[in-house]
């Protein structure tokens, strides 16, 4: 990978100061790196055994073999760039000010645990996907991609402007995080956020996997033909289903932006032959559904292996240098992301595939190896965790834990049995309704509320695991609905969140029926 940057005169990490209030007997500051990744889903890694058994993850099932696999991580709002900004802020949405993807810009000037780091003698760097808008702060290096960013061959931009890259992203990003590694103050324990743009929309594979499964069939999820009967409109008046929303570029019946020409000579020497088997099939109906969950799998998986590969050369670097038992490395997601459930791609929903995220720690010697949790975390917890493993006090306004006691094996009496929701963006991209909720480790109760909806739905994982069954008009559960609606009526006043959301927060586009300046009132 060759970059044109100023990068070499860059300094950047690495633990060996001795922090004041620390014991004196403990050894040096931890590094922390926290490797992220863009809509990776639970479903795609081996170490979390999805029954269809889509792909095999050698190297990011090491961190869960070594360290900790969390299965109940969910987020707060399954949108990437509100992700991102609770990651660093502790905040929920609409403290941290950043509700969606649509026209938010993150506020740079308040408090973020890379801050607080960096202030307390870490070094810090950014380095991969930031998707917050405003330029990153709290950071001694960072080299961002713009926006979204590109699979091949993509631009980025540092505090010295835009810089040219050659390859593949996922390889960008690797090879950048570890030149920033092998380059940092050896002097300072080090803070690096290595984050993936893969696999992201629209899931460009690397050349060299292109045909990694050999045209094999993967397994079709149980629901990839939900009809959604007896659910709210806002179920199935969605614009995210393999059914109707797949676009050329995501079938790669065209090709990827920015590509060079032999790259592009290979990406169609394999896309193209099975492109025009595909024409000539003239599929319709369920059978063009299940052609492109096939493609759809195979771009996907394809995006996620390439992300596997470069956790192991990260993972041999720090053994390499010595540097893995004082290091806590985190794996992790900004959601998850439906392959294929409900008929689905994308995220959003508060449905499990969407609301959980893959999270793996390894911490030698203060994290057991081969360790579960089972216990509901968030997002929302990784900058008091980060704080608290470098002996940090957390913002009084941060409103996650630290996961430092449940890495060590203790529960806390007073852990969260429930965890508040909040997805706002609406109507594009994809046409999901906002939607308000909360969650126990046995059921969701939703309010699905804008702009032509108002249906509250039930679910529940024990009887019903696919999230097919609205359980809400169930005289069974009268009691249960009850005890919920008290439950997110008491996590609205929790976390600060009584008052209706500013139109703001679900973007710049207009609802149905909402005036606007060539859109008088009443029209449709």
């Amino acid at each position: 990978m060759k970059q044109i940057t100023t990068y070499c005169a860059v300094a950047a990490i690495m633990a060996i100061v001795q922090p004041s209030g620390v014991d004196a007997q403990e050894a040096t500051r931890p590094n922390i790196l926290f490797i992220f990744c863009d809509d990776l889903t639970c479903q795609s890694l081996s170490c979390y055994g999805d029954n269809r058994h889509l792909l095999d993850t050698p190297n990011i099932d090491r961190i869960a073999r070594e360290g900790m696999q969390f299965d109940r991580c969910l987020v707060t709002n399954s949108i990437c760039g509100p992700s991102r900004a609770s990651i660093l802020t502790g905040k929920y949405s609409h403290l941290n000010g950043f509700y969606n993807n649509s026209n938010c810009r993150f506020d740079g000037d308040q408090v973020t645990f890379p801050k607080l780091l960096q202030k307390s003698g870490y070094a810090t760097a950014m380095i991969g996907k930031w998707h917050l808008g405003s330029d990153p702060t709290g950071f001694d290096y960072w080299n961002i991609l713009p926006g979204q960013g590109l699979y091949y061959n993509p631009p980025m931009i540092t505090k010295d402007g835009r810089v040219k890259s050659d390859g593949y992203v996922t390889d960008v990003v690797t090879d950048l995080s570890l030149d920033w590694l092998r380059n940092r103050d050896k002097s300072k324990p080090f803070l690096l956020m290595s984050q993936q743009k893969a696999p992201h929309r629209e899931w460009a594979p690397a050349l060299r996997h292109l045909g990694w499964n050999k045209d094999h069939q993967f397994a079709e999820p149980e629901t990839l033909f939900d009809d959604f009967t007896g659910r709210s409109l806002a179920i199935s008046d969605h614009d995210m289903g393999l059914d109707r929303t797949f676009a050329d570029l995501d079938a790669k019946l065209v090709p990827p932006s920015n590509m060079t020409e032999d790259q592009l000579t290979q990406w169609n020497a394999y896309y193209e032959p099975r492109n025009l088997a595909f024409r000539n099939a003239n599929l319709q109906g369920r059978d063009l559904v299940r052609w492109r969950y096939q493609r759809y799998m195979h771009d996907y998986l394809a995006c996620v292996k390439a992300v596997d590969e470069s956790v192991g050369r990260i993972l041999d670097f720090l053994d390499k240098e010595k540097l893995a038992d004082n290091t806590l490395l985190v794996f992790s997601s900004d959601q998850g992301f439906f392959l294929g459930e409900h008929g689905w791609f994308d995220k959003r929903w508060i449905l499990e595939e969407s609301l959980r995220s893959p999270l793996l720690a390894r911490w030698p010697g203060r994290i057991a190896a081969g360790a579960k949790n089972k216990n509901i975390v968030s997002l929302i917890d990784f900058a008091e965790t980060f704080l608290d493993v470098a002996g940090l006090q957390s913002d009084s306004e941060m409103q996650g834990r630290s996961l430092l006691p449940l890495c060590k094996g203790e529960t806390p009496s007073d852990w969260r049995k429930s965890l508040y929701y909040h997805y706002y963006e609406f109507p594009v991209p994809h046409r999901v309704r906002p939607h308000v909720g909360v969650i126990t480790d046995r059921y969701k109760l939703v309010h699905y509320y804008k702009p032509d909806v108002d249906d509250w739905e039930l679910l529940d994982r024990e009887k019903d695991p696919l999230e097919i069954r609205n359980f809400y008009a169930d005289p069974a559960y009268v009691d249960t609905v009850k005890e919920l609606h008290a439950e997110l009526d008491h996590l609205k006043i929790e976390v600060q969140e009584t008052a209706e959301p500013p139109r703001s927060a679900y973007g710049n586009a207009l609802f149905d029926g909402e005036p606007g300046p060539d859109k008088p009132k009443g029209r449709k």
